[in-house]
């Protein structure tokens, strides 16, 4: 339900304030750590194949991010009215969500209950969300080094949980507990990609569908996406990450800060939706055997 008792009415992340808006305004985390957190978030079974699996992400990955990442900016930058629209839509779609596992998915035993708004997979995906963010915006802008700062941040991932469902209860309590939970989880042996999660996982990796005007783009793109990932996630998904893979992210990364305050604002920081939308539709035109 909608978080009460704040006093900003224009909108649950405000404009100078919420450390979680000023990290989605840029538009490198915006245009990349969607296909990041689609990829870190089917590494959980059960969220795969019950949650994941049971929409069209499978068939079509990037329209499926495109409508996330619409979503997802109306709450980040938009008013409360919007945001809790938008949000109570989500929370109701959730609700719906349910059933059990047909067969065993690697630690999951066939069987397995899911629903969408089971606490511990509404905050996989939540969490996958905010680590995807916070890697390309270090890697692409620079560290929050601030303690304080990250500690916003991830207060106002804890109120965007709640929007969406999940409860503050029910997550890591602080910045340092969070990053607790996620190495814990990328190095614990729940974690499995089945071969549909796999080829769902390379398809996001490395053939975004941009338009022909945008191509020459897609190698830094796909250096980008897969070099914020861990180790661990890559070797999940069989991509092969060389000596060589790794200096060239770090040229493009350190590129890619250094030249930041040559470009305009409008280059800089905005939303990244309407890319998104770009993409779908060059994903809806592309030969199914692209």
């Amino acid at each position: 339900m909608p978080a009460v008792g704040l006093p900003h009415k224009s909108g649950y992340f405000p404009a100078g304030e919420s450390v979680l808006r000023r990290v989605h305004g840029e538009r490198a985390v915006g245009l990349l750590y969607g296909q990041r957190a689609l990829l870190m978030q089917a590494t959980d079974p059960l969220a795969f194949t019950g949650l994941l699996g049971s929409t069209d992400g499978l068939h079509a990955p990037f329209e499926r991010l495109a409508r996330t990442a619409q979503l997802m900016e109306k709450v980040y930058f938009g008013d409360r009215h919007d945001a809790d629209r938008v949000t109570a839509r989500v929370r109701s779609m959730h609700a719906r969500v349910r059933g059990e596992i047909e067969r065993p998915v690697g630690p999951v035993p066939a069987g397995t209950p899911y629903a969408a708004d089971r606490p511990d997979l509404l905050l996989w995906i939540l969490a996958c969300l905010a680590d995807s963010a916070l890697n390309v915006y270090r890697s692409f802008v620079g560290p929050l080094a601030d303690p304080a700062q990250r500690e916003r941040f991830w207060s106002d991932y804890l109120l965007l949980g709640e929007l969406f469902g999940l409860p503050r209860e029910c997550a890591p309590a602080d910045y340092g507990a969070f990053r607790d939970y996620m190495h814990d989880r990328v190095c614990s042996d729940q974690l499995f990609v089945t071969d549909e999660a796999r080829e769902l996982g390379r398809r996001v990796a490395f053939r975004l569908p941009l338009p022909a005007r945008r191509r020459a783009a897609l190698p830094a793109v796909n250096l980008a996406v897969v070099g914020t990932l861990p180790a661990r996630v890559r070797r999940l998904y069989r991509i092969a990450w060389t000596p060589a893979h790794d200096a060239a992210f770090r040229t493009l990364a350190v590129g890619t800060r250094l030249s930041r305050p040559l470009l305009p604002h409008d280059v800089r920081r905005g939303r990244s939706a309407r890319d998104y939308a770009l993409v779908a539709r060059a994903e809806r035109h592309r030969p199914a055997t692209a």
